[in-house]
């Protein structure tokens, strides 16, 4: 069983673009963020420097470990959401990352499979193509046979005998025959 989340369905294209325009703006706003937080913590880094000179001027009359958590837990304080955001959006644009691989997967799979069902495809009509030749001669080899056993075959009925333009007829020695008489 896998500690990660179960990964939501796939985007559409638009989607995608629009969810990635959407963390370049977040991305955009954390490095504001960051930024504005450097300041901050350069503006409590002096201020902590000078606290510190301050307590030790008057390290008579205060005590220098009080002041030194005082001063902790207020830059603690100040930075703790901000930093917790931070994991939060990077935990965030991971599982994007990772959602945005499994979609270029399955898409270059989707490819593949397309190109190997456009090869099958392929093959098929180059077989085809070489069997044509065969088939036309196979067409003319029927056409021939039914020019020569057609006719007979029509001219052996008397009724066909007379579509064909003849005349059925008893010749001499008792046989039935189809006769075409010249006019």
């Amino acid at each position: 069983m896998s500690d990660q989340p179960a990964a939501p369905a796939p985007l559409s294209d638009d989607e995608l673009r629009e969810t990635l325009d959407l963390l370049s703006t977040v991305l955009a706003s954390v490095s504001d963020r960051v930024d504005a937080q450097t300041d901050a913590m350069d503006r409590l880094t002096k201020t902590a420097t000078e606290a510190r000179q301050a307590a030790f001027a008057a390290r008579s009359q205060t005590s220098p470990e009080n002041y030194g958590t005082l001063v902790g837990d207020t830059i603690d304080g100040r930075i703790k959401d901000s930093l917790t955001r931070i994991t939060q959006t990077a935990s965030d644009l991971i599982r994007a990352s990772n959602h945005t691989q499994e979609v270029l997967k399955k898409a270059g799979e989707d490819r593949s499979d397309a190109l190997r069902q456009l090869w099958d495809r392929e093959q098929k009509l180059d077989r085809f193509k070489s069997r044509l030749p065969w088939f036309g001669l196979g067409a003319v080899v029927l056409a021939l046979v039914l020019t020569v056993t057609l006719p007979r075959f029509l001219a052996s009925n008397p009724s066909t005998c007379a579509v064909l333009g003849a005349s059925w007829t008893t010749t001499t020695t008792g046989v039935d025959a189809c006769v075409f008489y010249q006019r």
